[in-house]
């Protein structure tokens, strides 16, 4: 399907202004997406920003716990899937701006609520401290929360063949085993780990030998299977560039370029994910969006 340009994000406003604080939620937060974005064009990009803050707000909720009981955790994921619900039928809800952005882009675009409601359920799956016990739990939980996310922006990007939409799910796939290799510390500080237990004690490891990299080849085989499940979700993906609306594809190709070329630096030496959070500079990103870009125009 192809979305008629939209124009109340861009003229009523108020609309506007909540736009503009969703814009500032996503450069200052999202490092990676927010280079390909800037390719989008208007309105879309408005669209995505909007969706942007959304996310941003729910990853949020589970990341910056209150302290207090897990029932009550529970209620304030659960009041903000009711919020969401609301503002995707198009409904002022509040004067907070990602609910008056996100209403007005439901408004314009044909959002799903299951992605929604998909991502929510992810972030509660969070609120339990409990490890990822198979392979394939893995990949339903990177549906969760990736590939929901995914099949957003594809929809807010337009497309003509049905077939874009389990692409995008596979490629949210990609992108989130791309983001759990970089987060492997991080997540355990929070509690967390997305390393398959099974896949661990297959090679005699714990979570706590894997982050002291106390057993080089064990170590280096577990996180090698989990680049090797993003890469092969990047090359089953690939098709998608080509099904999308020709003015979004090099929005796709840039942040696919910059998670890619994530996963080729952890690659390069797999050690580095347990000493710290791999990024990749600034100025690389510009050069991959510019590449795009470059590339778009010459198509």
């Amino acid at each position: 399907m192809s979305v008629a340009p939209p124009s109340a994000l861009l003229s009523d406003p108020s609309t506007r202004h909540a736009i503009s604080a969703c814009r500032a939620v996503t450069r200052a937060r999202a490092a990676n997406f927010y280079w390909g974005l800037r390719l989008t064009p208007e309105p879309k990009r408005s669209a995505m920003f909007a969706v942007y803050a959304w996310m941003r707000e729910v990853d949020d909720l589970v990341d910056e716990r209150t302290g207090g009981s897990a029932g009550s955790e529970r209620a304030r994921v659960d009041a903000f899937e009711r919020t969401t619900m609301e503002a995707l039928q198009g409904h002022r809800c509040g004067d907070a701006p990602i609910w008056r952005a996100l209403a007005a882009v439901a408004r314009e675009y044909p959002l799903d609520a299951s992605d929604f409601r998909g991502m929510i359920d992810g972030q509660r799956a969070d609120l339990v401290a409990r490890p990822v016990r198979s392979w394939s739990e893995l990949e339903s939980y990177c549906g969760q929360v990736a590939s929901t996310v995914g099949r957003v922006c594809v929809r807010i990007w337009g497309f003509t063949d049905p077939a874009a939409m389990s692409l995008a799910t596979s490629r949210g796939i990609a992108f989130q085993l791309t983001n759990i290799l970089r987060d492997v510390r991080e997540d355990a500080q929070l509690g967390r780990t997305y390393i398959p237990s099974d896949a661990l004690e297959a090679v005699g490891l714990s979570l706590e030998n894997l982050l002291a990299w106390s057993n080089p080849d064990a170590c280096h085989c577990v996180l090698a299977e989990v680049a090797s499940r993003a890469r092969d979700h990047y090359e089953s993906s690939a098709p998608l560039e080509g099904l999308i609306d020709s003015d979004c594809r090099a929005t796709l190709r840039a942040l696919t370029g910059i998670y890619r070329a994530l996963l080729d630096r952890m690659n390069d030496d797999l050690s580095q994910v347990v000493r710290g959070r791999v990024s990749i500079p600034a100025h690389h990103k510009l050069l991959i969006a510019l590449r795009a870009r470059w590339a778009g125009h010459r198509a």
